[in-house]
């Protein structure tokens, strides 16, 4: 299995619609198009939110990132590892908490008591999260081809740290300047990220 750029656009929205296309068009067809959406968004990150906004042009008072990020909860099989280790579960369970988290920012935003604990709860799950990944790489650190790949879970694990800080900046300004937005894009950019360590783990995994 190669690893694809994570991205809820495409898992959500983009690539649902090209499955429906199968019994029209043939699988090869689609099975392309998926391919060429992959090869640009993994050179141009954002590209097919982007495309859903310019091309698709959503009817007018639909914010399409705040739309994709309530999916993010939706379950993925590019992003589930099948292992029945309880440290793979676990890894698991806590990604799809953040997620599930993450998700319900939209509608949870402009009440300011709810949210300020939902932020609390991102915070927890972010440091449950960690804490899941550090397990796996104890505890499973010469599985299959978990040593091939340590670099770039090393490398991930940094870039999710790095998204995660990331996103609390932007929750600080956003309680100055009230840039919904920001917010919402930050929140993917996260979630994006969990199901990119997801993904490798899996890969790594599999041998």
């Amino acid at each position: 299995m190669d690893c694809h750029p994570a991205s809820l656009s495409l898992q959500h929205v983009i690539f649902p619609f090209l499955d429906e296309l199968n019994s029209e068009q043939g699988q090869n067809i689609t099975g392309a198009l998926k391919d060429a959406f992959n090869k640009v968004e993994s050179e141009n990150v954002g590209f097919a939110r982007l495309f859903i906004s310019g091309v698709c042009k959503p009817e007018p008072g639909i914010d399409v990132t705040r739309s994709i990020l309530s999916l993010a909860a939706k379950p993925c099989d590019d992003y589930m590892i099948h292992r029945r280790e309880p440290e793979f579960r676990l890894l698991s369970d806590k990604a799809s908490h953040l997620k599930s988290i993450l998700s319900r920012i939209p509608l949870e935003i402009s009440d300011r008591s709810v949210f300020l604990q939902t932020i609390k709860d991102i915070a927890g799950a972010i440091r449950d999260v960690l804490e899941a990944i550090n397990s796996v790489s104890k505890a499973h650190g010469q599985l299959a081809s978990m040593p091939k790949y340590k670099k770039a879970l090393d490398r991930e694990k940094k870039v999710f740290v790095k998204t995660s800080r990331s996103f609390s900046d932007t929750l600080k300004k956003f309680f100055k300047d009230s840039r919904a937005d920001d917010v919402f894009a930050s929140a993917n950019s996260l979630c994006n990220q969990t199901n990119t360590l997801l993904q490798l783990f899996k890969v790594a995994s599999q041998g």
